[in-house]
């Protein structure tokens, strides 16, 4: 199975694939109800909230990275965007992250770190392969694809690093 048959198939049930993606801020907004209003007892939903985020961000980060490399590489019209793959993740993961930091700060939910630093990298990432797509250079050199891997990862830690002193 490819990815083009694992879209054609969930775009083939597009109300399943809603119901499950608008589940999760629907959930995130029943556990804002019973979580209680003192610190004590929002804290100890610290774990459901992780799973909440995780729940909407692993699909939005990959619609939003999705529908970026299709814009900027593919060259995918607007009009042709399907709606229940590529726009309602993202909604979703922007309505969840909404509800959830209502009731708690971000920092108190553990691995939120990680997903940030992943979001920077992923973008850092398509930035850097959108230039060299743009820039349509070809080099013909007797340097190691090590060396070229090492200088990307080198190139990308320096981004990361710049990243968290910016912000």
């Amino acid at each position: 199975m490819t990815f083009r048959d694992l879209f054609d198939f969930a775009a083939a049930q597009p109300g399943v694939v809603a119901l499950l993606l608008l589940a999760v801020p629907a959930l995130a907004f029943l556990i804002n109800l019973w979580a209680g209003t003192t610190d004590a007892e929002i804290w100890r939903w610290r774990y459901v909230y992780a799973g909440l985020v995780y729940a909407a961000c692993i699909p939005g980060i990959f619609a939003l990275t999705l529908n970026i490399y299709l814009f900027l590489f593919e060259r995918q019209s607007l009009w042709t965007m399907n709606l229940a793959l590529q726009v309602l993740p993202i909604l979703t993961m922007m309505a969840t992250l909404m509800l959830i930091k209502r009731k708690m700060p971000f920092k108190y939910i553990p691995g939120f770190g990680r997903l940030s630093g992943f979001m920077t990298l992923i973008a850092a990432l398509i930035g850097i392969l959108w230039f060299v797509d743009r820039l349509k250079l070809v080099a013909f050199t007797y340097v190691p694809f090590s060396y070229v891997v090492f200088g990307f990862v080198a190139l990308l830690i320096i981004i990361r690093f710049a990243w968290s002193r910016v912000f």
